[in-house]
């Protein structure tokens, strides 16, 4: 697996069977099935933030492994659009938040010389953005009329219910029970997305480890009232 300069690593639970797919089994199944083997094409991966995009495209990449790499473009731009033509070997390839370099007409003509390579190559092309390609600001019009041609998978936001699922999930795969009635709190106390809500049931996670408690309401009160930062009413 390329990596970034930075050292950017794949995130130990992105995995396939630790998303909820709610209303994306679809997504979750293309996406899966793509993994066993490339195709090429582009991929156009879309949807609000929280829906899945990163851990979804991280999972193609586990579960494909030598071979396969993502890229979060907003951490390359720094090594500026030449740097994309490190990743012109990879049979898959997962450009993450695409949108942080449309309208750049360097880092688009690098884009478009990747979406040549792959296509010559016979590999799998993957961007993922919030919005899908007629909705963003494209400098090169021969890119956007690519992105706009490519499958579209298009990602739905988990709902309450669906959220407190994949939070149970999470705890369960990372070897903790987490009662409904503590997913609800998190839920009240927490931003609505699932990247904080994780991010969050991380830090519990390891607190109850260090004072061998179990994840109640009162627990996670307590802690999250030693936070530097302030949780949302």
């Amino acid at each position: 697996m390329r990596q970034l300069p930075l050292s950017v690593r794949l995130h130990d639970r992105a995995l396939f069977e630790s998303f909820l797919p709610g209303a994306n089994a679809l997504a979750l199944a293309q996406l899966s099935a793509l993994a066993g083997e490339p195709r090429p094409g582009l991929i156009w991966l879309c949807g609000p933030e929280g829906s899945g995009k990163t851990h979804l495209l991280q999972a193609l990449c586990a579960r494909a492994g030598a071979g396969a790499a993502y890229v979060p473009l907003p951490q390359l731009l720094p090594y500026g659009a030449a740097a994309l033509a490190d990743w012109h070997e990879a049979r898959w390839l997962c450009l993450d938040d695409v949108a942080a370099v449309v309208g750049n007409l360097d880092w688009e003509r690098a884009l478009f010389a990747v979406y040549r390579d792959c296509e010559e190559r016979g590999a799998s092309l993957l961007m993922a953005a919030r919005a899908a390609p007629p909705q963003l600001p494209f400098a090169l019009p021969d890119l956007a009329s690519r992105c706009a041609a490519g499958q579209r998978i298009a990602l739905q936001a988990l709902d309450e219910h669906e959220q407190c699922a994949a939070l149970q999930l999470r705890a369960r795969q990372r070897g903790f029970d987490l009662p409904e009635e503590s997913a609800r709190y998190l839920q009240r106390r927490m931003p609505r997305d699932m990247g904080s809500l994780f991010a969050v049931l991380e830090e519990l996670d390891a607190a109850a480890l260090a004072e061998q408690r179990r994840l109640t309401v009162p627990f996670i009160r307590d802690v999250l009232a030693r936070r530097a930062v302030p949780t949302s009413s």
